[in-house]
């Protein structure tokens, strides 16, 4: 597949390479031909630490080791005091490694329960703020453990995915261990009952801040002991008792900001909190199913209280929190952050506003409810934007991930709504992706990477990425030696790669070698950076320069490695296809022979063959057929058991996909080419006889489709003009005149669309030399002269002889059936025709006298395909008359009913 939800020269490795161990180095002034020795460790302190803080923790350490000046102001607390360890794998060893630098740090992210085990070996006392990410596997002891080693910490954040397997009793470990908790979100707790609730209440006297996110279970009433809370968030619960919730938080004395976001709050709950609050100032209830279908909130600000719902204008009723709002509406976010003297109450209220729009966003998105088009036209897609512009990083990547999520309509088929995409791009979106991309912030880059991505899919977009400069930004970012990072960027140009404009850019960017080079980094434990720099690869190797570059830059070795070893089937199926698009340019370059020829890639892709994944055995089949056309391939994919692999995989591909079956059928065709009527073909030919190869062929060239149709015919075709088996031919031949019966009576129209016009070409010329084909090759069977003298005489000895003759030996106790079969398709065929001067009686008679013993069987099968009891004699008489009572499609059901039932029971022996 080309991807759905999908795509600057690089510097050799000798000037790559960073000098670590001289602390000075030659520069070249552009002003003047002379060389100036710049000693680094002379630049200001201040400057050093700025260019530190631009750089991950791990190149910051690798830096710090250069020299001893450098390594005290890698030490400096500015540079530590915050440290975010979700890119890299974090365990018991990193974190020591970690510790002496981070005696003074207050701010961490991680993410995992390993990195979340870890934290404690840092022996970071005075760390006042912890926030993770997939959390699921974090346990109780490791949150209170975590509590206990910090007792400082004034906030803590778990989520947004689910955490399963905390519950209340962690959250007790957490109010006794830390007083001085100012801020607890926490996101898909099983259970939090009024014992956990009331230590908060009780240790924790400045608990300001509660988000409890799509938990199971809450005591609403226990909230109300908390009252010290001025910002709450229950939002996606859904068993909360409103009617006693709202009667409780309506008097909790500081209560600011309250969220009920995708609960089922009733109106009258919302009625009741909205007059009965005394300091609520802004209650969000978006996604409320109960409240948009009442419909009877439309007014945005409720005696001073702002409600947010997704029938209200959002925008709007920010705004009228502000009293001195000058600009437009749509820019109240950013006009908020420059405000120099803002409002203090404002000011708290305005960061938790977004981080619960984006979480609500963000969950919206990811469930993309029916209904909701014109809210993201209307104004959803432009506050995600607004979001990202923010100051806080986890509401800027909670936007870009939601930007991501709301675009995509079926992640399966790789659909994006055009509508949407393009409200992205006409608000402003690609360049504030493309700058957040450009952060130094791993975390940023990879979500933005990922949001560039998926709006991709969309052509429009597309283009406008890359004129926005975005093709060198993602390969930029495809070099990241943080995986999330580059597997994004990676994605993002697989998408871009499915437009043929782009191709190039691409690999001028240094596209080709970043997405090759990805696979060397990760060969294995990166299933999503492998997929997606693969299929990208894939893309670029439908154009025949790409594919050039693919080759010089490693990537039929890379290809071919994820080929043998990847057991990931998403890994496989690109990498197949990106070697069959590699094979495709046979006559424009090497890179057929050159897959060919690299160990162990047939081998490997013969084996893809037998996957349990269609795509995988699609993109292998497809494989091989474009390989099958260099002479050499040929003999090296029969000699890896490719002909007995895909006449299994033909056999079993009926019920398929229409690309599987043409490709199955491709490749049969493909190793049945004949070159000069070679040894080695006559080989081939006899071992996909044997295999029972010829009957899926059959049954394939029965499709409707096209392209099955075709490569089906085609295959057939060899094997039935080429010297091959007896039964091969006879089967192929029988095949081939139904075909050209049935299907040459269509006209191919051969035209282009855009010029409106086509042109008719008749192929009675081609029907005729096949026929004549088939003529030739049912002489083969008897000698004419003998024929002529057996059926005038009708003498039985005459005509046994005729008939053994003609007999095949494989069909055994079948021939009458095999003949019945000739008379019907390709007698009365050809004689419509005049090529073959045979008289119908003739035929009879040999069929009837030589083979006395198979009379009854004869009868049988004539009387289930008249669908009526008849004698034979009368059925023999209206054969000769030539007045045979079935029309064309019955005559097809006879004669596949003879294909199916009986002549693919037979033991073949070539």
């Amino acid at each position: 597949m080309s991807r759905r939800v999908r795509r600057k020269g690089a510097q050799s490795k000798d000037k790559g390479k960073a000098n670590l161990h001289s602390y000075s180095e030659i520069c070249h002034v552009s002003s003047s031909s002379e060389k100036v020795e710049v000693d680094w460790t002379s630049l200001p302190d201040d400057t050093v630490v700025q260019l530190f803080s631009c750089l991950n923790y791990r190149d910051r350490a690798s830096l710090s080791s250069t020299c001893r000046t450098w390594r005290a102001l890698g030490s400096s607390p500015c540079l530590w005091n915050s440290l975010d360890l979700r890119a890299h794998k974090c365990d018991a060893a990193t974190a020591a490694s970690l510790a002496p630098r981070c005696a003074k740090l207050q701010k961490l992210r991680f993410r995992g329960a390993e990195s979340a085990n870890a934290i404690m070996h840092l022996q970071a006392r005075g760390l006042r703020e912890i926030s993770g990410d997939f959390c699921r596997e974090i346990t109780d002891a490791t949150l209170s453990v975590m509590a206990a080693k910090h007792e400082a910490l004034e906030s803590i954040q778990l989520g947004p995915d689910f955490c399963d397997r905390i519950s209340s009793d962690a959250i007790k470990a957490v109010a006794l261990c830390c007083p001085m908790l100012k801020r607890l979100r926490l996101s898909g707790v099983r259970d939090i009952d009024a014992d956990a609730i009331n230590a908060l209440a009780r240790h924790c006297r400045q608990l300001a801040e509660i988000g409890f996110v799509d938990c199971v279970s809450v005591d609403e009433l226990a909230l109300g002991n908390v009252v010290s809370v001025r910002f709450l968030s229950v939002a996606g619960i859904r068993n909360i008792k409103w009617s006693s919730a709202s009667q409780v938080w309506n008097k909790l004395p500081n209560l600011t900001g309250l969220d009920v976001s995708r609960t089922d709050v009733s109106p009258s709950a919302l009625s009741r909190l909205l007059s009965s609050s005394q300091n609520l100032k802004v209650l969000c209830a978006l996604n409320c199913p109960l409240i948009e279908e009442e419909g009877n909130y439309t007014a945005c600000n409720h005696k001073g209280k702002l409600l947010l719902t997704l029938f209200n204008d959002i925008f709007k009723g920010v705004a009228s929190l502000f009293a001195d709002i000058t600009n437009t509406e749509r820019t109240l976010f950013s006009d908020w952050r420059n405000l120099k003297n803002g409002d203090k109450s404002l000011n708290e209220i305005m960061p938790w506003l977004e981080w619960i729009l984006s979480h609500a966003l963000l969950r919206i998105a990811e469930t993309n409810p029916q209904g909701l088009d014109s809210f993201w036209l209307r104004q959803g897609a432009a506050l995600l934007l607004r979001l990202i512009q923010s100051s806080q990083e986890d509401v800027q990547e909670r936007a870009a991930t939601a930007l991501a999520n709301f675009v995509v309509i079926d992640d399966e088929n790789a659909t994006v709504d055009c509508g949407r995409a393009e409200a992205v791009m006409q608000d402003g979106g690609i360049r504030l992706l493309l700058d957040l991309a450009r952060s130094c912030r791993e975390g940023l880059q990879s979500e933005a990477a990922k949001a560039i991505a998926n709006l991709s899919v969309n052509a429009k977009v597309a283009k406008a990425v890359a004129e926005e400069g975005g093709i060198n930004i993602l390969a930029d970012l495809a070099r990241s030696r943080n995986r999330l990072v580059a597997e994004e960027a990676a994605g993002g140009l697989w998408n871009l790669s499915v437009g043929e404009e782009h191709k190039g850019a691409i690999a001028e960017a240094g596209g080709v070698k970043a997405l090759v080079d990805l696979i060397f980094k990760w060969p294995s434990g990166g299933d999503g950076v492998l997929e997606r720099a693969a299929g990208a690869l894939a893309n670029l190797a439908a154009d025949d320069k790409c594919s050039m570059e693919v080759a010089l830059a490693g990537g039929v070795h890379a290809l071919v490695m994820l080929a043998r070893s990847c057991k990931f089937e998403g890994v496989q199926e690109q990498a197949a296809r990106a070697l069959a698009n590699l094979a495709a340019h046979g006559d424009s370059n090497s890179n057929n022979a050159a897959v060919g020829q690299e160990a162990g890639a047939l081998e490997a892709l013969v084996q893809l063959t037998c996957s349990h994944h269609e795509g995988v055995r699609q993109e292998a089949a497809g494989a091989l057929w474009n390989l099958s056309f260099d002479d050499r391939n040929r003999e090296a994919i029969a000699a890896a058991g490719g002909v007995e692999a895909l006449v299994s995989l033909a056999q079993t591909c009926s019920n398929a996909s229409q690309g599987l079956q043409e490709r199955a059928a491709g490749a049969l065709w493909g190793l049945s080419v004949s070159e000069a009527n070679s040894a080695f073909f006559l080989l081939i030919s006899i071992a996909i006889g044997r295999e029972g190869g010829v009957a899926p062929l059959i049954a394939l060239a029965r499709s409707d489709a096209e392209d099955v149709h075709e490569t089906a015919a085609g295959a057939l075709w060899n094997l039935a003009f080429n010297p091959a088996s007896k039964m091969a031919r006879f089967m192929a031949a029988l095949a081939l005149a139904y075909m050209f019966d049935g299907r040459m009576d269509e006209v191919a129209l051969i035209g282009s669309s855009s010029e409106g016009s086509s042109k008719s070409v008749s192929l009675d010329g081609a029907r005729r030399m096949a026929l004549k084909n088939i003529e030739t090759f049912v002489r083969t069977f008897s000698d004419q002269q003998t024929f002529y003298a057996a059926a005038a005489s009708s003498a039985p000895a005459s005509l046994a002889q005729v008939a053994e003759a003609a007999r095949i030996q494989e069909a055994g106790h079948l021939r009458c059936r095999f003949l019945l079969c000739l008379v019907l398709r390709l007698e009365g065929l050809l004689l419509c025709f005049g090529i073959l001067p045979l008289s119908l009686k003739h035929v009879l008679l040999l069929l009837f006298s030589s083979l006395p013993s198979q009379v009854a069987d004869m009868q049988c099968t004539m009387r289930a395909y008249c669908r009526r009891p008849v004698q034979l004699g009368s059925f023999v008489l209206l054969l000769h008359q030539q007045q045979l009572p079935l029309k064309r499609k019955s005559l097809q059901r006879l004669y596949f009913e003879i294909l199916n039932t009986t002549m693919w029971r037979l033991p073949f022996e070539a």
